[in-house]
């Protein structure tokens, strides 16, 4: 595989641009929006001052990663001479099928289909192509271009030779792949979002307040982020979208979301995307202080 095309250039579409290209892959990354690809590569830009800054690459490294991307509003043309084409859209299933029909439509024969999603079945974005073979999941975690992990998500009719391919490419990345079989939430979202949903729950009925909760997380059980933070990282709309899929897959009351989670995404109020949620991140994210909806003072 050579040639990648990066469908959406959000948070994750341009984390994922942004490794491919620092690897040597040329890269389409692909949005329908503009000013949303100008945002993402100015975002590569920035995160790569950082690596340079770091002494992990040099001038010339983020040179070469920022030529290596090229960026299309036309979803056809963007991905016509891709081997690997990794979806990276909206949590949204409706959005997704839709970009498999036209990926299988306009994709060359033999090409590979990947999704980013977090918890959408594999099984059943593949459905609405003729080539369920070569459809596939590939789980990055935030920050891409940081995180090791990918999690590899093998749908039904998913085959040993694509599950081989992306096995092999993601170590080429230099990342750790761990193949999952695809059932709601996969391996992390199934652990990692009733956690996160216990810690709203706790808020919730008054255990305790933001601030106690996350420091017994990070000093209790040595996590880096509390959760409640790091739902505020994830995006609270995220975390709700993943645990209506966890409810409704298995239909287990255990995964149901805590109404707090869903009165603040209702709200507007989905983390440090939208500047505030368990915490208020109007003066930068290491600036967050607890959301005054939740402060005791």
């Amino acid at each position: 595989m050579k040639n990648v095309a990066i469908i959406g250039s959000g948070t994750m579409g341009n984390g994922i641009a942004h490794t491919f290209a620092q690897f040597g892959y040329p890269v389409n990354l692909i949005d329908i929006h503009t000013d949303a690809l100008e945002k993402a590569i100015q975002t590569i830009s920035k995160n790569l001052d950082r690596q340079v800054a770091k002494g992990t690459i040099t001038e010339l490294n983020k040179s070469n990663t920022l030529n290596s991307i090229t960026t299309f509003t036309d979803l056809q043309t963007g991905i016509a001479e891709a081997d690997l084409i990794v979806e990276a859209a909206t949590e949204n299933i409706d959005l997704k099928l839709n970009i498999f029909k036209n990926l299988d439509a306009f994709a060359k024969p033999g090409a590979i289909l990947a999704s980013n999603t977090s918890s959408i079945s594999i099984t059943k974005i593949a459905s609405v192509t003729n080539r369920g073979d070569q459809v596939i999941g590939m789980h990055f975690m935030n920050p891409v271009p940081v995180m090791k992990l990918v999690e590899v998500i093998r749908g039904y009719a998913t085959s040993d030779d694509t599950t081989k391919k992306v096995m092999d490419l993601s170590l080429k990345l230099e990342k750790a792949p761990v193949e999952v079989n695809d059932y709601p939430g996969f391996v992390a979202n199934r652990i990692l979002m009733p956690m996160i949903n216990e810690a709203i729950y706790t808020l919730y009925e008054g255990v305790a307040g933001v601030t106690e909760i996350d420091t017994v997380m990070k000093l209790g059980m040595a996590h880096p982020m509390g959760p409640l933070q790091l739902a505020d990282f994830i995006g609270l709309d995220v975390c709700l979208a993943i645990l209506n899929v966890l409810h409704t897959g298995f239909g287990n009351p255990k995964y149901a979301p805590c109404p707090l989670l869903v009165n603040m995404v209702t709200a507007g109020s989905k983390g440090i995307k939208s500047g505030e949620g368990f915490y208020n991140y109007a003066d930068g994210a290491k600036a967050a202080k607890v959301a005054a909806k939740f402060s005791k003072s």
